[in-house]
């Protein structure tokens, strides 16, 4: 990436446990059961057959679908934060929801999307559906993190160097997509790069979906800061909500910061007003609907 009067840039350090701290503060009781992210009305859905690859525990809360898409499904997949629409096969009257794609843009020859569901009440007919299960699913929908127009090149002055992530619960799926496809361009610890720091909001430790994927994001450069609403008697990490996390940390450069969003509506206000009092550029701030 091409840097305006480049500067050595560096988070100020956060008071916040290792990653491997945070997992032994799991509890050792936690009993894996079923995510959904519900996002805007897109164009009308095309309709195709996919199969239930693998379902999986991701969290108390959440499971991993892993669905076999065609092709053409799968060549419409370019930006993480896109979406598709899945609902029950051969029923037409049946609602359909709205689900971001975990997994990151693979590129040719990849026909497979994973996707984060919370359980719910009404939703057992895809987070307890077996692997051999056909589903319906939609092409590819939205733009996803508009990451190329906003963070690169100079359309702000300003060179990208900071990039902060911001995911509650499920709101982790189309985040996990961006760390993980290499699009933000994070630098790995030590090359004096673009760095990247991500809070993630959860009710309690059991319901951290991923949690086996935060060394890997560790070693591509983001820095993972989870933070607990409900913590158990013992839990030694931060507490409370991201924005207040946020606000306890600063916003390091701001006028060089990017920030990614994906979570409730509360939190996404909180911490864009946060941002956007610190200096960050309104265009910056981005969503992915």
């Amino acid at each position: 990436v091409a840097l305006f009067a480049p500067v050595a840039v560096a988070f100020a350090p956060a008071s916040v446990k290792s990653v491997p701290a945070f997992a032994r503060n799991l509890n050792k009781s936690w009993s894996p059961s079923k995510t959904q992210l519900f996002m805007g009305w897109g164009p009308e859905p095309i309709w195709s057959s996919v199969t239930v690859v693998s379902n999986e525990p991701a969290s108390k809360s959440c499971v991993s679908v892993t669905v076999e898409v065609p092709s053409e499904t799968a060549e419409g997949f370019e930006i993480p934060g896109q979406y598709c629409q899945l609902k029950v096969s051969e029923d037409e009257e049946a609602k359909p929801v709205f689900l971001a794609i975990a997994s990151p843009p693979a590129g040719e020859g990849s026909t497979q999307f994973e996707f984060l569901i919370k359980k719910t009440d009404n939703n057992d007919w895809i987070t307890e559906a077996p692997a051999g299960s056909v589903l319906q699913c939609s092409q590819v929908m939205g733009s996803g993190f508009p990451m190329k127009e906003n963070l690169e090149g100079f359309k702000y002055d300003f060179p990208t160097q900071n990039v902060l992530l911001f995911a509650a619960g499920s709101g982790i799926a189309p985040i996990r997509s961006a760390i993980e496809s290499g699009q933000l361009g994070i630098a790995t610890g030590g090359t004096g790069g673009r760095t990247a720091r991500l809070y993630y909001g959860v009710r309690s430790v059991d319901d951290v979906p991923y949690v086996e994927r935060f060394e890997l994001w560790e070693s591509m450069g983001f820095e993972i800061v989870p933070v607990v609403s409900q913590p158990a008697d013992g839990y030694e990490g931060r507490c409370g909500y991201v924005q207040t996390a946020l606000e306890e940390d600063g916003v390091p450069i701001p006028r060089n910061s990017g920030a990614l969003l994906c979570g409730m509506k509360g939190m996404a206000e909180s911490v864009t007003d946060i941002l956007s009092r610190a200096g960050v550029f309104e265009g910056r701030i981005l969503t992915n609907f």
